[in-house]
């Protein structure tokens, strides 16, 4: 996966085709509603691709939701298609664990 930093245009672009995530600064990022064991299984799902993929996201646990916040460090802390690569790998993950989309 390309690590090289994506122009604000073509962000624009992959940030419509995954809805429920939010741009902040240069980092996109989503929140689950998930209880707190949900969360841990979740967590580690999404440790297992991150793994395989070779990048990772900042996570927040807590009781009863789940933050991903990505952003590609080795790029300066910009945004990358690999972050939007994990971010749709992460949508997925979520749903497979019945996660909510925060504030739906």
């Amino acid at each position: 996966m390309c690590k090289d930093p994506l122009p604000d245009e073509e962000i624009a672009l992959r940030m419509a085709e995954l809805p429920g995530w939010e741009r902040e600064g240069d980092a996109i990022t989503r929140t689950f509603e998930i209880r707190y064991h949900g969360g841990v299984a979740l967590i580690v799902n999404v440790a297992d691709v991150e793994r395989l993929v070779g990048h990772h996201a900042d996570i927040d646990l807590r009781w009863d939701h789940v933050r991903f916040a990505i952003t590609t460090h080795d790029a300066g802390h910009r945004l990358t298609a690999a972050d939007f690569d994990l971010a749709a790998r992460i949508d997925l993950i979520a749903e497979a664990h019945q996660a909510q989309p925060h504030n739906a």
